[in-house]
């Protein structure tokens, strides 16, 4: 539910606190919903590679990298990187990769699962289309995208450096996969920070055709 969601205002303040409020909690329902489709299929073990695109402190990377995943976690901030690292359920040996960079920055290898909790709408506007084509372009015949978009009702609405879209939008970017979970959000609650907010947001796990 929102309680999951990355907050924009955390910048404000120690990112420290923020992934410590954070990084504990389970790992989201739509990378839930994307690696229980791979476990029913039976996916090769070679062909488990994974991105996890705005990775924070890895709530989703350890649930990953749990499942069987070789994982390349990205994240902006060196901080984050630093606590995923630092968690107890990596160890020594771990199928992991970590980078750090601004994921609009980044040329994504190819991947069977491309992960993104919360993070795809605190892209540039400017900068989301090339970074949801390069997306597109990485995931192999078969792979699957779980992620989250805001939507136009979001109360962050015009923020500076934010993506926010209509469920149009949203259904033309998704276009070329074939859609297997769509949950449309809709709320008032609060943000991890505590601040009074209304969500809208739209949950998606897509896959890529085969062929």
């Amino acid at each position: 539910m929102t309680d999951n969601v990355t907050d924009p205002d955390a910048a404000a303040g120690s990112w420290r606190d923020y992934y410590k409020k954070t990084g504990a909690r389970p790992p989201r329902e739509t990378l839930i919903h994307a690696l229980d489709r791979f476990d029913e299929e039976g996916l090769a073990p070679n062909l488990k590679l994974a991105a996890d695109l705005g990775c924070g402190s890895g709530r989703d990377t350890v649930e990953i990298i749990r499942r069987g995943w070789n994982v390349l976690a990205i994240d902006a901030e060196q901080e984050a990187i630093d606590g995923l690292r630092a968690r107890e359920e990596i160890g020594e040996g771990a199928p992991l990769e970590t980078l750090t960079a601004r994921l609009q920055e980044t040329a994504l290898p190819e991947r069977m699962l491309i992960n993104s909790s919360f993070v795809l709408p605190l892209i540039e506007p400017q900068d989301f289309p090339d970074l949801w084509n390069g997306i597109l372009m990485a995931l192999m015949p078969g792979g699957r995208i779980s992620c989250q978009l805001y939507g136009n009702r979001d109360s962050w609405t015009g923020r500076r450096g934010m993506c926010f879209f209509t469920r149009e939008g949203v259904e033309a970017l998704l276009n070329p996969l074939d859609i297997e979970h769509f949950r449309e959000e809709e709320e008032d609650s609060t943000t991890p920070r505590g601040t009074a907010k209304h969500w809208h947001i739209f949950h998606i796990v897509a896959r890529m055709p085969l062929g």
